[in-house]
C-alpha cells in the first residue's frame, strides 16, 4: 500500500531543511507519494511531516534529514516514534485558531487547482458571478472587513469608491510587499494557497468592473514568485482567468510584477510608481488611488490577507465573518509570532484577545526562560508595550487608544535583555535608509533623529535633547507625506515612555514629572 506524506514546501521549512527531508524519503524507494504543501504555521516543528492515515493526517515533527529511515520504519510498521505529535488537527496551536483566510494553508497542494476546489474552492467566485456588483459590495460590507496591510481601511467602502468612478478601465493591485519585521502571512498564503489570493482579486475586478490585475510581490520571496506565477498558469488553463471566465461575459487576467526590495513600496502610491517603472517615491494625496492609480485609472489596491479573505466571504460566509471579533475590528487576524518565544509561527484568531494571552499562552513565553520585556507590534514602525499593556486587546481601536498600530499583525517578543534606546535609534535610522526623500519631516528628521538618539545615549544635555526628539517625532507623525515618517514615531516614543531607565537618569527623571 502506497503511504501519502505531507511535506512543506514553504520557504519557513525550506530553511531547516525540509527540500532535504523530502529528499531523503525519495531515496528510499519505499511505496510513498510525497506531496508538498505550505506550512500550518507552527514553525517551531518545521519540517512538519503528516501521514495520511485512517484516523486523519498524523503530523511528526521537528524532522531531519537523518531521521527519516527510523521514521519510515515506524510508519510502514506502525509503530510510535519519538517525533510523533499526534493527529494534526487535534494539536492545541491549531484547536485554539479560528482558521478563515488560512483554512487550506498547509492543507492543499499549491500547485494542484483540483486539490484547491476540493478543499472548497472557488465557491466564491462561482456565487460572485452570479451577482451584481453592488450586491458583491455588500456582502464584503457587511463583513466588516477592514485592509489587513496596516491601515485597517474598510474594503467595502475602497471597492465602492472605485465601481462608482467612472473610467475607461480598471485595475485591481495586489500589495505582496510584505517587509515588516516578524512578518510572513503574505508569503505563507501566497507559498502555501495562491489560488485563494487570485479568487479574491478575480472577485474584486467583478465587483468594480476592473479585467486587469497586478501582483507586486517583493523579490526578497523567490518562492512565492514562483508560486503565483505557477498558479496563474493554472487558472488561466482552466479558465478561471483570461477571456470569459468560466463561461461568463466577464474578462479578467493577472500578472505578476517583482519589487527591487524598496520598503517604501509597501506604502501604495509608491508601488504604484513602481507599477509603472517609475522610480518607488510617495505621491501626494488626493488625488487617492481610487479615483486616479495606476496609470491614471481608478484602482483597488488592498493586501494579501484582505483579498485572500474576499473567496470566504463572497461564499456565504459574510455575516459568520462579522460575527467574528471585537467593536469595529471584525473577522480574524492572522499574527504572526516572532522574536525570542518558544512558540514562534502563524495564529489565526479573532479580534479582541489580549496581547498578554498571545504572548504567554500562545507563544510560551521567550525561548531563553528571562522575563518578557518588551513586545512590538505591527512591525519596525509599531510601538513597544510594556506587561503594563498586555491587558491589551487586540483590535484597531484598543491599539491606537494606547499609542499602538496593529499593522499587519507581526508581534515581536523582546526579553529583559533589551536596550530599548537602541531599539528606539534603530527604529529612526531605518526609517533614515529606507526614506524616498521626497518629503522633509521623514527625510531630514529620521536623520536628526538619529544624531539626537545619539545624543542622548551619550549623556549630552539629556533633557533637552529629549526635547528634540519628541519635537522631531510631533513633525514627523504630522507633517509627513506617508506612513513611514509618520509611523516612526510610535517605536521611539514609545521605547522613551514606558523605558526611560535605557536613555539614562535625565531622562527617568522627566518621564516621573
Amino acid at each position: 500500500m502506497t503511504i501519502r506524506i505531507f511535506i512543506p514546501r514553504d520557504a519557513g521549512a525550506i530553511a531547516v531543511g525540509a527540500d532535504e527531508v523530502a529528499a531523503a524519503f525519495e531515496q528510499t524507494h519505499a511505496a510513498i507519494e510525497i506531496v508538498r504543501t505550505g506550512s500550518r504555521g507552527l514553525y517551531w516543528l518545521e519540517p512538519m511531516v503528516e501521514v495520511a492515515t485512517d484516523a486523519g493526517r498524523v503530523a511528526y515533527g521537528p524532522v531531519m534529514e537523518a531521521d527519516v529511515p527510523a521514521l519510515l520504519a515506524a510508519i510502514q510498521s506502525g509503530g510510535d516514534h519519538a517525533l510523533r505529535l499526534g493527529v494534526t488537527d487535534d494539536l492545541p496551536w491549531l484547536t485554539k485558531q479560528t482558521r478563515l483566510t488560512f483554512a487550506r494553508c498547509g492543507v492543499v497542494d499549491p500547485r494542484s487547482i483540483e486539490d484547491y476546489r476540493a478543499h472548497d474552492g472557488y465557491q466564491g467566485l462561482a456565487r460572485a458571478l452570479t451577482l451584481t456588483s453592488a450586491e458583491i459590495i455588500a456582502d464584503v460590507t457587511t463583513s466588516g472587513l477592514r485592509g489587513r496591510g496596516g491601515a485597517g481601511f474598510p474594503t467595502g467602502i475602497k471597492w465602492k469608491t472605485v465601481a462608482d468612478t467612472s473610467a475607461d478601465r480598471k485595475f485591481i493591485v495586489c500589495n505582496a510587499d510584505e517587509g515588516d519585521s516578524g512578518t510572513f502571512a503574505d508569503r505563507m498564503i501566497m507559498e502555501g494557497d495562491p489560488f485563494v489570493v487570485i479568487e479574491g482579486m478575480t472577485i474584486a475586478g467583478l465587483a468594480v468592473g476592473a479585467s486587469k490585475g497586478y501582483i507586486y510581490i517583493r523579490s526578497e520571496y523567490p518562492h512565492a514568485i514562483v508560486a503565483m506565477k505557477a498558479a496563474i498558469a493554472a487558472a488561466t488553463r482552466a479558465n478561471y482567468l483570461g477571456a470569459k471566465i468560466c463561461g461568463s461575459a466577464h474578462s479578467f487576467e493577472l500578472e505578476v510584477r517583482v519589487g527591487a526590495g524598496a520598503y517604501v513600496c509597501g506604502e501604495e502610491t509608491s508601488l504604484l510608481e513602481s507599477l509603472e517603472g517609475k522610480r518607488g517615491i510617495v505621491r501626494a494625496k488626493p488625488p487617492l488611488p481610487a479615483h486616479k492609480g495606476l496609470f491614471g485609472k481608478p484602482t483597488v489596491i488592498n493586501n494579501v490577507l484582505s483579498l485572500a479573505t474576499i473567496p470566504y466571504i463572497l461564499a456565504g460566509g459574510a455575516q459568520k465573518y462579522a460575527d467574528c471579533g471585537s467593536g469595529r475590528s471584525r473577522g480574524t487576524m492572522p499574527i504572526q509570532i516572532a522574536g525570542n518565544v518558544k512558540h514562534g509561527g502563524l495564529f489565526e484568531v479573532a479580534f479582541g484577545i489580549t496581547l498578554g494571552e498571545i504572548v504567554d499562552d500562545i507563544a510560551g513565553g521567550t525561548l531563553s526562560g528571562r522575563p518578557v520585556r518588551a513586545v512590538q507590534v505591527g512591525g519596525p514602525l509599531g510601538a513597544y508595550f510594556p506587561r503594563e499593556l498586555f491587558d491589551t486587546p487586540f483590535d484597531y481601536e484598543a491599539f491606537a487608544k494606547r499609542d499602538g498600530l496593529i499593522g499587519h499583525g507581526g508581534i515581536v517578543v523582546f526579553d529583559d535583555t533589551v536596550d530599548m534606546s537602541k531599539q528606539a535609534r534603530f527604529a529612526m535610522e531605518f526609517c533614515a535608509v529606507e526614506s524616498c526623500g521626497k518629503c522633509t519631516p521623514c527625510r531630514i528628521g529620521s536623520t536628526r533623529g538619529v544624531e539626537t538618539i545619539d545624543k542622548i545615549r551619550r549623556g549630552e544635555r539629556v533633557v533637552e535633547n529629549t526635547a528634540v526628539l519628541t519635537d522631531l517625532c510631533n513633525t514627523m507623525k504630522f507633517g509627513s507625506l506617508c506612513a513611514l515618517g509618520g509611523f516612526t514615531p510610535y517605536p521611539v516614543m514609545s521605547a522613551l515612555k514606558h523605558f526611560p531607565d535605557d536613555f539614562g537618569a535625565a531622562t527617568r527623571l522627566q518621564a516621573a514629572e
